[in-house]
């Protein structure tokens, strides 16, 4: 039987197209470019409420590796401290879940503007293997992947490529894909684009799913935007955009404190840490 929804959407995005190919030529041309921000790429946090398990015997360390592209490289922010991971480290440090059971939060950030789903494939090959074995590893990426045009049967593979390196080469315990980011939703990319792009993203985010769902220890985290805003709002109606960057595209510091939360939420219960405690603020 003929998918007629699906036939509708495809004539309508041939119609759109000469729309959509101007726009997005607009977009690249005056869309503000954004630095990485300055700050520390790695780190060691000695979680000063720990304490030896017993006489000799110090509890192990936490080992995190956050990967990724631009987003995970806190693209949108002043400072790294600003970022998703400059964010998280205080919030997984001051957890009592995580100080009652390790002495260290020993951490890095391999992250750069740009990347593909392909770039990390290839960062992750170049890195040196680690002394010990990583705990837990995020990845942020699909963006890129999804303005360059990756094919979908590219797309699955290389995450598959990801996940067997990163577990081979690197130990790691549980590994976390983050969902790709509403994309439709993005204050510089206009109407039609942006739900033409929207669709393409919510495509790549889906095999992103399968696929972790085929994996022991690897996770996909849909990270929950609308609770950001009510969060935010407190239950008043607020601008969108305060959820982004002055491009438009990026996350806003702002956001970056409200994903670090979800994100910090997501490794607790991984690692069987869940806690009803909260000693952080999220911003």
């Amino acid at each position: 039987m003929v998918d007629t929804h699906k036939l509708a959407s495809v004539a309508r995005d041939v119609l759109l197209a000469p729309i959509y190919i101007h726009q997005g030529r607009k977009i690249k041309r005056e869309t503000v470019r954004l630095p990485e921000p300055n700050g520390e790429r790695y780190g060691q946090v000695r979680l000063s409420k720990s304490t030896n398990t017993s006489e000799g015997n110090t509890k192990p360390d936490l080992t995190l590796m956050v990967v990724g592209d631009s987003a995970a490289a806190g693209v949108g922010s002043q400072t790294q401290q600003e970022a998703l991971v400059g964010k998280l480290i205080p919030i997984l440090a001051q957890q009592p879940a995580i100080y009652s059971t390790f002495s260290t939060l020993n951490w890095s950030l391999q992250a750069t503007t740009g990347h593909t789903s392909f770039d990390i494939l290839r960062r992750l090959y170049v890195l040196p293997a680690p002394s010990q074995p990583v705990d837990v590893m995020v990845l942020s990426m699909g963006v890129n992947d999804t303005t360059s045009k990756v094919p979908i049967d590219k797309w699955q593979q290389q995450i598959e490529d990801i996940i067997a390196i990163a577990q081979r080469k690197f130990g790691v315990r549980e590994l976390i894909f983050l969902s790709l980011p509403p994309m439709a939703e993005m204050p510089a990319i206009p109407a039609p684009l942006n739900n033409f792009v929207g669709a393409k993203a919510s495509i790549l985010d889906e095999i992103l799913q399968q696929v972790c769902a085929g994996h022991a220890g690897v996770n996909y985290m849909a990270t929950d935007f609308a609770r950001m805003i009510s969060e935010h709002s407190n239950g008043t109606p607020i601008d969108i955009r305060v959820m982004f960057a002055s491009d438009g595209f990026h996350p806003s510091s702002l956001m970056y404190g409200y994903w670090a939360q979800q994100v910090s939420e997501r490794i607790l219960s991984l690692l069987d840490l869940a806690s009803t405690e909260s000693d952080t603020s999220l911003v």
